[in-house]
């Protein structure tokens, strides 16, 4: 693109002064679209492409908004000074990044102009030639790894996880960012000692993969499924008692990862 900085996406929000998306003090981006489905998705609102209008405290909130690199960099910008003390940055998340491969790769190079950390949230279902777009702005990938059964990954997120797999692999392959797996702990989905053992191995395997983040089940995102006049689909199901998530942290770490819970 002849002027980068004039790239233009599609984003839901903007998150600031972030701990948990990354490094350090963060800026968290919330890109619209994802390609799957997931049951416990907890931003419904970012898996529609398409601007919708979600009731929110008996109101209605426009969810989306088109902008261009040039509109969000002064924003970002302004937190240079935390990200430096920090160790932080930006984050890309969403939705998925990945979908918008004509604005995000634009932004993360903008914010590599000014110096500034980046990272990517990410499902990594995406085709190979999208994914090397951004790797060479990107510093950290945290990747999710969801399932090793393919038939029981396509049951809860609508997509099988072979390109998943195949992407995670060749990303730790290229060995030019920080990749950290990541897995969200679902009842009913992977909440065994054999499916998280499982992932953390696969994980291990991954050159270069030294930490895997256990991402505990929760219901925050509930409410936005009545805003947006849709079923939560795990409705019902309960909360990962802590004493039951430390004993799969002590499973995962039998794959030798540094293992942790949140993150």
């Amino acid at each position: 693109m002849e002027n980068y900085m004039k790239a233009r996406g599609r984003i839901f929000d903007i998150q600031k002064y972030s701990i948990h998306d990354g490094p350090g003090i963060r800026t968290i981006i919330f890109l619209k679209g994802c390609a799957l489905r997931c049951r416990w998705c907890c931003n419904p609102e970012s898996q529609e492409f398409e601007i919708q209008t979600m009731m929110f405290e008996d109101k209605e909130k426009i969810m989306g908004q088109d902008v261009t690199v040039e509109d969000i960099m002064p924003l970002i910008k302004q937190d240079i000074f935390y990200y430096n003390r920090s160790g932080g940055g930006v984050t890309l998340s969403g939705g998925e990044a990945l979908l918008q491969p004509e604005f995000a790769p634009h932004l993360l190079r903008a914010c590599k102009d000014y110096g500034i950390n980046t990272a990517i949230e990410t499902t990594g279902f995406a085709k190979w030639e999208i994914i090397q777009r951004y790797l060479p702005y990107l510093d950290y990938v945290l990747m999710d790894v969801k399932h090793m059964d393919n038939a029981k990954h396509k049951e809860f997120t609508s997509q099988p996880n072979e390109l998943i797999l195949e992407n995670a692999r060749k990303i730790a392959e290229a060995g030019i960012v920080n990749l950290t797996i990541r897995v969200p702990v679902i009842p009913s989905f992977n909440a065994t000692h054999q499916e998280i053992y499982d992932i953390a191995v696969f994980a291990a395997s991954l050159p270069g993969v030294e930490q895997l983040h256990l991402l505990p089940y929760h219901r925050l995102g509930q409410g936005k499924y009545d805003g947006l006049g849709r079923t939560y689909a795990l409705d019902g199901i309960e909360l990962i008692p802590d004493s039951y998530m430390k004993e799969l942290l002590d499973t995962a770490k039998k794959s030798g990862l540094k293992c942790q819970i949140g993150g």
